[in-house]
């Protein structure tokens, strides 16, 4: 009878749901929450300039209103679990929603710059919650069959919120007659750009209205009978939903929540893993791509290309990113995850090390010969395709599947926050690096393109294909 049972539950959880386009409408929902996070990350890019000239701010100044909303994302991707296992995580969307809307209204209307940055930290919050929440209740809702392509809606959502946001700045550039501080209806074009943030972000919070609560989140509240009837929607009707209740209540007794403590190694330092961890997590932002998606408008700026032109080149870079995208994840699971990474690490190193070439021969003037030029924008693009096919991708899918099961949601955590340090680091620090020396800023990258090769061959083991309870 149970050998039947269990043989039934399989065979329903590998069967299709009897509605799978709801499904995709659930998750496309929640991934609204990954557009909103590479929309408000990139949307910075269309206002640098703007605020500059606005405020009469040097580049230091700039940097740190550029970059304090990564401290807000650290604030939100810290307390967002919390707060989902507290009030669900409908309501942790919804709250994001709130924050997205207040900080798009509060950054399109500043009184000072220091509102303007509090506004900042603000959409900060929103998109640290939502790079936690979003990813967690696509996982819960998902059925096991379908989990990797559905769970792949996040990203494709962030790479495609950075990609509409470029263009939203280009077209509204372009109304204001290549002026960032020309008036559209009655304020500034880089105060439109950040305010436009206004539509997805309400339409996030109906969104949510329109989706079920999480099954996971319901029997913790003992709402049990609620959560059989989201699991019929989202995994179909012929499953036991005895049994999947009875499986997701024994998986959530026995989970193990694992604390910092559990890093702690012999010595007292910190499991090798886990700087391995965070090695992964600080490479994938010093070779500078941060600078690609807050800085491109001012950096093409910077060396002679026109407002409207550097605008558009900063959409077709994000179009290349969404492209590198697809393809690393059409190939993770084909040629591994370490090949991948080496072969990103490679054509980095080499853009990179192009772009410092082509950027030494800006002249007194601030612009480039028509050969460095080309090459400069050439190798621009190049580089972001080489980090979306795998540094982008496959640094995320490492720090899934690579720590053990007893550490993995805390060595997870750290390594998350490593990452979002080392992301202020170099988006506080481009500014004045870019007033010292252009050229001198990417040769830093390239070498820390160049010094991941040998980090990932000597001390990064493949994981494509193994269990998450192999890893140890």
């Amino acid at each position: 009878m149970t050998s039947t049972a269990t043989a039934q539950g399989s065979e329903g959880r590998k069967a299709a749901p009897d509605h799978l386009g709801h499904v995709i409408f659930i998750t496309a929902a929640a991934a609204m929450g990954g557009f909103l996070f590479g929309y408000d990350s990139s949307v910075i890019n269309g206002a640098v300039e703007g605020i500059r000239a606005k405020y009469d701010i040097g580049s230091a100044a700039l940097a740190q209103v550029i970059a304090i909303a990564l401290i807000g994302c650290a604030v939100g991707a810290a307390t967002a679990g919390r707060l989902a296992d507290r009030i669900g995580r409908i309501r942790t969307m919804q709250i994001s929603s709130v924050l997205f809307t207040i900080s798009a209204v509060g950054s399109a209307l500043p009184f000072s710059l220091y509102d303007l940055a509090f506004w900042r930290v603000l959409g900060g919050i929103a998109i640290g919650m939502a790079s936690v929440i979003g990813p967690a209740y696509i996982a819960e809702v998902s059925p096991p069959a379908y989990r990797g392509r559905l769970g792949a809606f996040q990203q494709a959502a962030i790479v495609v919120g950075i990609a509409v946001s470029q263009l939203v700045n280009w077209g509204l550039l372009n109304l204001a007659h290549g002026e960032q501080r020309g008036k559209i209806m009655g304020i500034e074009a880089w105060q439109v750009m950040l305010g436009v943030m206004v539509v997805p972000a309400v339409l996030y919070g109906l969104l949510s209205l329109a989706i079920p609560e999480s099954p996971r989140f319901l029997i913790s509240v003992n709402k049990t009978d609620k959560a059989k009837q989201v699991l019929a929607e989202v995994e179909g009707s012929g499953i036991d939903l005895d049994k999947r209740v009875a499986e997701i209540e024994h998986a959530m007794k026995s989970e193990h929540k694992s604390t910092f403590k559990d890093l702690v190694g012999g010595k007292g330092g910190l499991l090798p893993i886990v700087w391995i961890g965070i090695g992964l997590s600080v490479f994938q932002q010093f070779v500078g791509i941060n600078v690609a998606f807050y800085y491109s408008s001012t950096l093409w700026q910077s060396v002679g290309v026109n407002p409207e032109s550097s605008f558009f080149y900063s959409f077709t870079t994000s179009i290349i990113n969404i492209v590198g995208t697809v393809i690393a994840m059409v190939l993770v699971d084909r040629i591994g995850r370490k090949p991948l990474a080496l072969v990103g690490s490679v054509g980095m190193a080499v853009s990179l090390a192009l772009e410092a070439w082509a950027f030494a021969s800006k002249s007194a003037e601030g612009t480039l010969p028509t050969t460095q030029g080309t090459v400069a924008l050439i190798a621009a693009h190049a580089f972001v395709l080489f980090f979306a096919l795998s540094w982008g991708v496959v640094v995320w899918v490492f720090l899934g599947e690579m720590f053990p099961n007893r550490i993995r949601a805390a060595a997870l955590g750290v390594a998350a926050s490593a990452q979002w340090v080392a992301n202020w680091a170099i988006t506080a620090s481009f500014p004045s690096l870019a007033d010292w020396n252009l050229s001198g800023a990417y040769v830093i990258y390239a070498v820390f393109a160049v010094l991941s090769i040998p980090f990932v061959m000597k001390f990064v083991k493949e994981t494509k294909g193994k269990a998450l309870e192999e890893m140890g």
